[in-house]
This record gives structure tokens, C-alpha cells and sequence, in this order.
């Protein structure tokens, strides 16, 4: 049987491989382009620094410091969650669509695509409160 466990550590996981994909597309955009802000990188490759990141560079920093707003409170919840012991039945519903609301919002948050980047980010809310809400319920 999956446990809540199982769920936070396969969420774990891929949230890492999420973050991990955004620096690598920061990295891929950068060599590709051969365009480097950072002096000893640009330096390294023969080329000046340049005065300003590229937009697909500058949109993924503004991905990845979303996740860092959302995701570790998202982790510090599930530990509670997992150590409480609360629902098998539920964790795969809040860890998982946890999951995709945010590849959502990474996906949507590089192409530009509104309202869907809102809405994907506001199902990954959804899915922090609602754990919130069986934590306190089950320690009040």
C-alpha cells in the first residue's frame, strides 16, 4: 500500500527535478546563445558579458523564485502531514496535484501563458491550504 510517505518522497523528487529542469534551461538558453552576464563566463567562452540576461533566462529566475516562495512551505507541510499520519486516501490528491500545479505553472510561467499561469499556481495554493487545514484539524 502507498503511504503518505510514499507520496511526500515521489513529490520530493520531482518538485528537485522540476527546479533541476529550470536551471538547466537557464544553462541551455546561455551556451546556446553564447551570451553571458557573469564576467569570468563570459570570459570563459571568448565573449564579453553581456549587459542583461536573455528573456528566456530572466522568465526562468522569475519561475524558480516563485518555487522557492511556495515549495518549501509546501515540504514543511507535508512532513507534518506524513508525521501526523493523516489519509492515505488524501495524499496523493494534495501531494500530487501539489506536483503538477506547479510543473503547470513553470511550464506556463516560460511560454507566457495567462490566466493558465494563475490558475495553476492558485490549484498548488489550493492544495498547500487545504493540507494546512487537515494538519491543524487533526492537532487542535
Amino acid at each position: 500500500m502507498e503511504t503518505p510517505l510514499h507520496w511526500y518522497a515521489l513529490s520530493t523528487v520531482l518538485l528537485f527535478a522540476k527546479m533541476f529542469g529550470i536551471s538547466l534551461y537557464q544553462g541551455w538558453y546561455r551556451i546556446s546563445r553564447q551570451q553571458f552576464k557573469t564576467p569570468e563566463d563570459a570570459a570563459f567562452v571568448g565573449r564579453a558579458p553581456v549587459a542583461e540576461e536573455l528573456p528566456q533566462v530572466q522568465r526562468a529566475a522569475r519561475a524558480w523564485a516563485n518555487d522557492l516562495e511556495n515549495i518549501p512551505i509546501f515540504l514543511a507541510l507535508g512532513i507534518a502531514y506524513v508525521q501526523l499520519g493523516l489519509s492515505a486516501t488524501a495524499a496523493p490528491w494534495l501531494f500530487g496535484s501539489f506536483v503538477a500545479a506547479r510543473v503547470a505553472h513553470t511550464l506556463c510561467y516560460l511560454a507566457g501563458l495567462q490566466p493558465w499561469r494563475t490558475v495553476s499556481y492558485a490549484v498548488g495554493v489550493g492544495a498547500t491550504l487545504w493540507m494546512a487545514a487537515l494538519i491543524l484539524g487533526a492537532v487542535l
